[in-house]
């Protein structure tokens, strides 16, 4: 393996993955243009938890009963697990096998984004909690974290222990190398597009009753850097069923198929125990199990479609059981400098690419 090929490779014929060994990190032509287009708009989107002010916070965490303490903090645990995750798991997954320069920097700015999602959470808590220490050593010892903690991390436990044996020539097995990756992408998926929305809803929820307004609006930030990181998953498993012509890689699909569902349906059961968990010492105005469990089934069936797989839940596409909750996952809106208001809809360096080659056309000097 060498950290520059020196090879003259063409990456417009490249594969995604498991081709070539990267080179010149050029960004002029692209197989996949979507991928820069997401690094660019990720980019955009730059932006950092001391922007928000969470003195408001103080106050009103103190003011929350038992109940809503736990609902909040136990939150905050399983996020902060989701992202350290999330925070190495692109790099150490992806990078090492990853083809064409578009999606090495996709890449790239993906697994940065996450590292500011771990710091946000540590920001938080730093802010709200006497001692932060002990929210942050009592992650591992929640079981009801520990027991989901194995499912979210399987899928790149597997590959990356496979692919490793792989480059060093300890197995030659093709097909199982892809099979563990697109598990894996499945993975990824069902973590960025469902494993965070019933804390998410959680957090919102507290930001609709005037409550934790400051952590909601970071909360809001990062369910939009989530959004950009959902499409990359989506996008290389669309394109390997649309674009790269790798038939081993279409039959590895067909064969998952059930699987795959399964998959999916383990991860709303564990959302919906989640939930389960959360409102066990009471619940909050405007959520309740059942809401957040029909939210989940929502959720999975948009992320199935997403993908070019049929939904599973009986629950209308149009239907979103907790409507107010586009509010806080929606960017869009006033442009505000961060200094000036605390919104989460605030960009830097956004570029919007609809210039087309005759937009000009009918311009004179």
């Amino acid at each position: 393996m060498s950290i520059f090929n020196r090879k003259k490779v063409n990456t417009l014929k490249a594969p995604m993955f498991f081709g070539e060994e990267l080179n010149t990190q050029r960004y002029d032509e692209f197989k996949y243009p979507i991928f820069d287009k997401l690094t660019q708009t990720q980019l955009g989107y730059f932006w950092r938890p001391e922007e928000v002010s969470l003195q408001k916070d103080r106050n009103d965490y103190q003011s929350l009963d038992e109940g809503q303490k736990h609902i909040f903090t136990a939150n905050l645990k399983y996020q902060t697990l989701l992202d350290s995750v999330q925070g190495r798991g692109p790099a150490l997954a992806l990078l090492p096998y990853c083809s064409i320069p578009e999606l090495e920097g996709c890449i790239l700015a993906w697994d940065f984004m996450e590292s500011i999602h771990s710091r946000s959470y540590t920001y938080i808590v730093k802010n709200l909690y006497p001692n932060p220490t002990e929210v942050f050593d009592t992650i591992l010892d929640t079981k009801e974290i520990v027991s989901r903690a194995e499912s979210v991390t399987k899928g790149y436990d597997d590959f990356i222990e496979y692919a490793m044996r792989w480059k060093l020539g300890q197995v030659n097995d093709v097909r199982e190398l892809k099979r563990r990756f697109y598990l894996m992408m499945i993975s990824i998926n069902i973590l960025e597009g469902i494993r965070f929305y019933v804390s998410f809803a959680c957090t919102f929820g507290f930001g609709e009753l005037r409550l934790m307004e400051g952590s909601a609006k970071i909360i809001s930030l990062i369910a939009r850097d989530e959004s950009q990181h959902l499409a990359i998953s989506q996008h290389i498993i669309k394109n390997y069923k649309k674009f790269e012509n790798d038939k081993e890689m279409l039959s590895v699909m067909k064969e998952c198929e059930e699987e795959v569902y399964d998959m999916y349906r383990q991860a709303v059961e564990e959302e919906k125990a989640w939930a389960k968990y959360l409102f066990k010492d009471g619940s909050m105005i405007g959520l309740s199990e059942t809401l957040l469990g029909n939210y989940v089934e929502y959720i999975c069936n948009k992320r199935l479609r997403g993908i070019g797989l049929d939904p599973i839940y009986d629950i209308s596409s149009r239907n979103n059981p907790l409507p107010w909750t586009k509010h806080w996952l929606s960017s869009r809106g006033q442009q505000n400098a961060p200094q000036e208001t605390e919104i989460e809809s605030y960009i830097i360096g956004g570029i919007k690419q609809d210039i087309e080659e005759n937009t000009f056309g009918d311009f004179k000097l």
